[in-house]
């Protein structure tokens, strides 16, 4: 009969290592572990792990080799009242686990209880763990390590963007290859970007209330397994690790990082009437922050919070990151509602994780982008995050949006956003590639849908409209919806065309909307996390190919403006930039108060952004010297020297001087 032996207590997971594999697991609370090994027919047989070093429990199964199929029965105290919901009648995934099998439905037997232990096993539908051993032939693959000064990013979900490629054989379309592919590749490198930012990939859950409503989580921000590559993108399932890396060789051999957008802040068991898969029963009081009742700290808004603030949890969270690093060659991450990441409870930029993220050497050397806010008390962190993270600025992505929308935003406040939001991010020797400036996310309004809609039209989500934020700036012109008069569409697009140049042409990092720069819409939709349909594929079909090109240009044109990529606050008389007004002196007090107006910004001495948000047609002088407006705003060969832009109303553009 096979045994386990001690085994080793590290590194976290199931390992194949000579022999057989070693498995360890992090139970602070548990009084015994059984490890289940489950064949092709689903037979069980269980194996006490047999030795436990400090809190964590270890094995080694002789003779065991990758692709066994595992899972744990962990025992301890049924404890509600203080945080304990050790059940050994369930199943649970390893937290380590790089492979999942199975899918999380809703289904009774994943409750572990709620008053009283729930006694029915749940074996014969658990989702089990399988031993995977990496091996992939990386070549020469190097990471691009794009200055911050030159990087603009292209925030995408894996199925979204290439489902409806009509140029992508359709068995792979909306898969990690369909990524690669030679009409993507060239796709990206038209437009410019500098790295392809990845709406979570790793294995995620649809809630049961999704379920129940027979929608799915679309995003992906509700992690059953946070190591594990999600199998759904792959065009083989089995074969979803090897499709992914060679994804990522091939956009590295085309000079494009990929960030992954990750979710360590909460898990897909949400609150405690939720499934239990994994860290509840494993040791629900270390890995969540559990309050004096028994409950759960909610401050993701998900139902559950994640405890990063314990030496095991912290390291669990760095092996998580640096795996993706390791294996998958990722140049970076996007923490979704990275407060939690800084919770002691209370938020501190010196909390444990993000200490030990800046001492890794392979964490610190990689692009790390917080969404600086959670839901909970004190939540609100933007430029709180330690040196090394960049952070999405939502005060830019407003300021914006008011400026050319609202028109509610002084010229002042307008230029301190457009200069990299010095207010909030000059400190501690962060450069202003700190501030992440967007117009649009995944979470919100399309960039289309800015200049066609008022108010959100999220009712396909089930919630009664209730969901998604009431707070968006946007702007109809005139017209609730899609479509309109030309006069309307001409104001829309020339929205749309001040908007992408604010975005593209400020201090800071950009971050565009992948389908903004083709004008798609979700018709009004500013929440569509569960809508995996033609409402959020990209429709390549009907892409707006000018406003792409206009796109691109733009793109080419910031990594032209010094001011732009040495990533170096400006300071008064450097020669990086001047504030002007309409006659082309420097703005006067009063003016820097205006709500609306024309400006006129100097960037490199040579570069000359002109600006009007007014409702009539601006007559702008421009500085001595001679001008031609640079592409998108004029053709390659431009011979019209200009004195005075004739700018329209909602209107920008762009001069050269000769």
């Amino acid at each position: 009969m096979t045994i386990l032996t001690a085994g080793k207590p590290e590194p976290l997971g199931a390992h194949v290592v000579d022999g057989g594999v070693n498995f360890t697991l992090f139970s602070a609370h548990a009084e015994r572990v059984e490890l289940c090994v489950f064949d092709q027919e689903g037979n069980e047989q269980r194996y006490d792990l047999p030795a436990r070093s400090g809190d964590v429990w270890h094995g080694f199964l002789a003779g065991a080799r990758a692709g066994l199929r595992y899972g744990y029965r962990v025992h301890g105290p049924w404890a509600p009242e203080h945080g304990h919901r050790f059940n050994p009648a369930k199943v649970l995934i390893d937290p380590c686990a790089r492979r999942v099998d199975g899918t999380l439905v809703d289904d009774a037997l994943f409750h572990s209880g709620y008053e009283h232990p729930d006694p029915h096993d749940n074996a014969a539908i658990a989702l089990k763990s399988v031993v995977v051993k990496d091996v992939f032939d990386w070549e020469d693959d190097a990471p691009p390590r794009t200055p911050w000064g030159n990087s603009v990013i292209y925030e995408a979900h894996v199925k979204g963007l290439t489902y409806l490629h009509p140029d992508i054989p359709e068995a792979g379309r909306g898969t990690y290859k369909a990524l690669r592919h030679p009409a993507m590749i060239a796709y990206f490198k038209r437009l410019g970007i500098t790295a392809l930012e990845l709406l979570p990939i790793a294995q995620f859950a649809s809630e049961p209330r999704l379920q129940q409503l027979g929608l799915s989580n679309y995003w992906g921000y509700n992690p059953l397994a946070m190591f594990a590559l999600d199998p759904r993108y792959a065009v083989d399932p089995e074969r979803a690790r090897q499709e992914f890396c060679e994804t990522v060789k091939a956009l590295h051999q085309a000079g494009i990082e990929v960030i992954l957008d990750v979710v360590l802040n909460h898990s897909a068991e949400i609150d405690l009437d939720g499934p239990t898969f994994s860290l509840r029963g494993i040791d629900n009081r270390s890995y969540y922050w559990v309050r004096g009742d028994g409950d759960y700290e909610n401050w993701t808004g998900c139902g559950n919070t994640l405890n990063l603030n314990l030496p095991a949890t912290v390291e669990y969270a760095v092996q998580c990151l640096r795996y993706w690093v390791e294996t998958f060659h990722i140049d970076g991450f996007r923490f979704d509602l990275a407060p939690v990441m800084g919770r002691t409870p209370g938020y501190t930029p010196h909390a444990p994780l993000f200490e030990a993220i800046a001492a890794d050497p392979l964490l610190s050397a990689v692009k790390l982008i917080a969404e600086p806010w959670d839901v909970g008390a004190g939540g609100y962190q933007v430029g709180n995050f330690p040196p090394l993270f960049a952070e999405w600025n939502d005060h830019f992505r407003d300021a914006a949006r008011r400026f050319w929308l609202a028109k509610d935003l002084s010229l002042g406040e307008f230029a301190r956003r457009f200069a990299g939001s010095s207010d909030v991010f000059k400190q501690r020797g962060r450069a202003p590639g700190a501030s992440v400036n967007l117009i649009t996310a995944h979470d919100g309004f399309t960039l289309h849908d800015c200049v066609c809609f008022n108010q959100k039209h999220n009712e396909a989500n089930g919630e009664e409209n209730r969901d998604g934020t009431n707070n968006n700036h946007s702007n109809n012109h005139g017209i609730e919806g899609l479509g309109g008069s030309l006069h309307v569409t001409e104001r829309r697009r020339d929205s749309v065309h001040a908007l992408l140049t604010t975005l593209l042409l400020s201090q800071g990092t950009p971050m565009l909307l992948a389908g903004d720069e083709q004008g798609h819409s979700q018709h009004g939709n500013n929440n569509a996390y569960c809508q995996d349909n033609a409402l959020t594929w990209l429709d390549w079909r009907q892409a707006n190919d000018g406003l792409i090109t206009f796109t691109a240009a733009l793109i080419a044109l910031r990594q032209q403006i010094p001011a732009l990529t040495l990533n170096a606050w400006w300071e008064e008389g450097d020669g990086n930039v001047q504030w002007l007004n309409k006659d082309a002196q420097p703005l006067r007090p009063e003016e820097w108060a205006q709500g609306t107006g024309r400006m006129q910004i100097l960037l490199s001495e040579r570069y000359l952004i002109t600006l009007n948000n007014t409702d009539d047609v601006a007559q702008i002088v421009l500085p001595d010297g001679e001008w031609r407006a640079v592409p998108p705003f004029a053709g390659e060969d431009n011979p019209v020297v200009m004195a005075v832009w004739h700018g329209p109303a909602h209107g920008i553009c762009v001069f050269k001087r000769s």
